[in-house]
Formats: structure tokens, C-alpha cells, sequence
């Protein structure tokens, strides 16, 4: 059997690939890169947006003019969340919610062996296709409610992986990949699942303010930072970055690994914002955090940080969202060093609670506003850029193609260089041009 794969969405539908597609792999089949030379096609979902899902529509029927003989088994987030409309879709073979291995293979007509199939340990997943850049995804699922997300629904709770089958992936990877991003649906509550913290109280945040030093864990607790420690004590010679992390989830571990240990855990953050106002933050159900302890958070941190990549998620035109709301997530954007921003504009996702709060804007108003955002986001950018050229950085090669290398520094920059300038390894200083 030959296997096409495809993912949309964020890179823990990425990690999920590469484990199904590593038990396909290891069932016979044959991963091929041109679904017109494939016999299954098996499509990661996303339900983050509807622009999302309506891709995936579109793909799906595009595969389906590849030829009667393409089947197409859909996975993911979106197929969790199916109400016939994708397992209708022509060509669809399956739709299968979730990403477990076993039934994806049973879906698309493979039975799978006796025992744990796609079991998540090292060695399959040193071929991700990422060049010299791995995934480890951490932990899956989310306890938080908030309105207008459709990923709890899909996900479920938070799920968290023990450190010990973590560093032991992570050993497996760092010989292939010079940079592995620590990667799921809510990772600053890793651990949390596990064990409870007597010693503070829901929402209460670590003071950075006061210490330099990690503070005492409850004991047995697993914790983002813990799993830090561990991961660079045991992998040093791999460059660990964070993927999306909330910006009060940063404790004092992890501040100070990024302070410290540069060298380890690369100078970026990519924290969600969603909006600068307090109030629309309340009606998004985003309850553990402020625009206030936001920004303090990141102010104090970029006040440490020689060099700082800094991003963030901001949805433009929120059910109520005023004109004044508006304009103090552009402030918020102002005073804050973002070199990027993600900016999206609302999207009711279908069983998300946001639907429910009415006082829908205009859909011009949503565009102009986050035309708005993006307008600064890529000024920001621009601004980020400049500071930083002529500068050295350190660089892990994350594509080639064209006659070049594309290079990513620590704070989340890519540099171009031609290829005959390139002196072959996978991770090395760099100079942004």
C-alpha cells in the first residue's frame, strides 16, 4: 500500500503525523510524497478556524479528483468534531477523531499487530521531514474552557507524558535533529494532571520580580520546568525551544533557563494575547491572566534577555469587542517588543461557547481591525529585523531548497544563505543579513 499524508493545523497535529505515519511505515507501506501515486491518502485536521476546516474541504476534494482508486481517511481535531459533512465528502474512506495509530491503520484497511501500536518513544520519530528541527510533543489536551475554542472539544483534557519517556525521545531525536521544539495543546500546565500543589492557590502566579531561582516543586509534582532541567541535563548538546506557551505559565525555572542558558533553550516565546482588553479577556474565558500581568510578565523578562523572539495569537473583532476594546489591544501591541504576531480574525466555531454571547461585528469591522494588527505586527517585524542585522545569532538549518539554506536563529528569524556558504552543519553561528 502506498500512503500520501498530509496536516493542517499546529505542530502537535505535526508530531501526530509523524507517529501514524511511522506505523504505517512499519505495517509495509510505503509513504509517497505525490498522492497520485498513492492508494490511501491520510489527512491530519484542524479545527482551530472555519477558514481552516473549509481548506481541508477543499483539499479533500482535490485529492478526490487525483483518481477513482485514492481513498482518503481524515483524521485530527475536525474529524473528532464531524457531523457527517467531512465523512460525505468524496473519496472519504474514514473519518477518524483523534490521532491514536491503531485506528487510523484499521481505518484505512491495515489490521494492526498485537500490542501498543505507534507506541511514543524516540526512534520513530527521527524522520520528520523538518531537517535538523524535531518535535516532542509533551502533553495533549487542555482544562481550560475557553469560548471560543473548539480544541478542548476535539482534545479533551490534559493529558501530560512522564519526564522519563520524554528525555528518553528526546535522546533518540538530538541524533538527527539539532533542535527540538517541545510542542502540545497547553504545555504550561505540564504536569499538572499528574499531581496537585498544595502550596498555591488557583491562579496565583510565581512573583519573578523576587527571584532569580526556581522555587521549591510539591513534592512528586511534575512541572514544565522541571522537565526542562531534565531534558537539557540529559540532551545537552540540542538547542530545546518552547512552542506556544501562555505568557503567566513562564515561571521562575523557566525564566531562568531562558536567562542563563541560552545556548539550551532559545530566546523565543510565542505567548497568546488574544486581546489587550480586560474585558473582552473575561468574556473569552482567558481568567488567568490580565492585559496588566501579561505585559508585566514580558516586560520583565525582555528587560533580561539580551535577545528575545516574541510572539503572539490575537483574535480581532471578538463578539462585543467595542472600538475602545480595540484600540487597547493596539496599545498593548505598541508598548510590548512582539517581533511577529499571529493575528486572526474571529471565527465562531460550532459547540464553542463564544456563539452564545451574541453582539456579532460586522464583518468589515472585523477586517479592518485585524488589518490593523497585522499592519503592526509586520512593522514590529520590520523593526526586530533591523535591530538585528549585522548581529550574530545562533542558527540551526531548518530547509534547503533553491540554491540556498534557510537558517533559524534563537529569537525565531530565518536567514538565507547560498548554499556554497554554508559549511555543512546543522547548527552553527550565523550572521542576520
Amino acid at each position: 500500500m502506498n500512503v500520501y499524508f498530509h496536516t493542517f493545523g499546529c505542530k502537535a497535529n505535526q508530531y501526530d503525523t509523524a507517529l501514524v505515519r511511522q506505523a504505517f511505515a512499519d505495517q509495509g507501506a510505503v509513504v509517497v510524497d505525490d498522492p497520485a501515486a498513492a492508494d490511501v491518502a491520510v489527512v491530519n485536521s484542524c479545527t482551530v478556524t472555519h477558514e481552516s476546516e473549509a481548506k481541508l474541504r477543499r483539499f479533500v476534494r482535490r485529492l478526490a479528483r487525483q483518481g477513482k482508486r485514492l481513498e482518503t481517511v481524515v483524521m485530527g481535531c475536525a474529524a473528532a468534531r464531524d457531523d457527517g459533512a467531512i465523512a460525505a465528502l468524496p473519496g472519504v474512506r474514514a473519518v477518524v477523531g483523534g490521532a491514536e495509530p491503531a485506528r487510523v491503520l484499521r481505518a484505512a484497511g491495515l489490521a494492526s499487530p498485537a500490542g501498543k501500536v505507534g507506541a511514543q518513544h524516540a526512534a520513530p520519530l527521527h524522520s520528520q521531514g523538518l531537517r535538523n528541527r524535531g518535535l516532542l510533543k509533551i502533553q495533549d489536551g487542555c482544562d481550560e474552557h475557553c469560548t471560543f475554542c473548539a480544541t478542548t472539544l476535539a482534545r479533551g483534557a490534559n493529558r501530560s507524558r512522564t519526564i522519563a519517556e520524554l528525555v528518553e525521545e528526546a535522546r533518540g531525536l538530538a541524533q538527527c535533529h539539532a533542535e527540538i521544539v517541545l510542542t502540545g495543546i497547553h504545555i504550561g500546565t505540564y504536569g499538572q494532571d499528574r499531581s496537585t500543589d498544595p502550596g498555591r492557590k488557583p491562579g496565583e502566579e510565581p512573583d519573578l520580580s523576587r527571584s532569580r531561582v526556581p522555587r521549591a516543586r510539591a513534592r512528586g509534582q511534575s512541572t514544565l520546568g522541571a522537565l526542562l532541567e531534565a531534558l537539557i541535563s540529559a540532551v545537552p548538546q540540542v538547542r530545546f525551544r518552547l512552542s506556544s506557551i501562555e505568557a503567566t505559565e513562564v515561571d521562575d525555572t523557566i525564566a531562568r533557563l531562558l536567562i542563563e542558558a541560552p545556548a539550551h533553550l532559545a530566546a523565543h516565546l510565542h505567548a497568546p494575547l488574544q486581546s489587550g482588553s480586560n474585558r473582552v479577556l473575561k468574556r473569552m474565558g482567558r481568567h488567568w491572566y490580565t492585559a496588566e500581568s501579561y505585559r508585566a510578565r514580558l516586560e520583565w523578562l525582555a528587560e533580561r534577555l539580551p535577545v528575545f523572539g516574541l510572539g503572539a495569537d490575537i483574535i480581532a473583532g471578538f463578539p462585543g469587542e467595542t472600538e475602545d476594546d480595540h484600540r487597547q489591544t493596539v496599545a498593548l501591541v505598541d508598548a510590548l517588543p512582539f517581533t511577529y504576531l499571529h493575528v486572526f480574525p474571529y471565527s465562531e466555531r460550532p459547540g464553542a461557547a463564544a456563539g452564545q454571547l451574541g453582539e456579532r461585528l460586522p464583518p468589515g469591522a472585523i477586517r479592518d481591525r485585524a488589518r490593523e494588527l497585522r499592519e503592526c505586527g509586520e512593522a514590529k517585524a520590520r523593526s526586530h529585523r533591523a535591530r538585528r542585522h549585522g548581529q550574530r545569532a545562533d542558527g540551526v538549518v531548518c530547509g534547503r531548497g533553491a540554491g540556498k539554506v534557510e537558517v533559524l536563529t534563537e529569537d525565531y528569524l530565518s536567514v538565507y544563505l547560498p548554499t556554497h556558504e554554508w559549511n555543512g552543519r546543522p547548527r552553527f553561528e550565523v550572521t542576520v543579513r
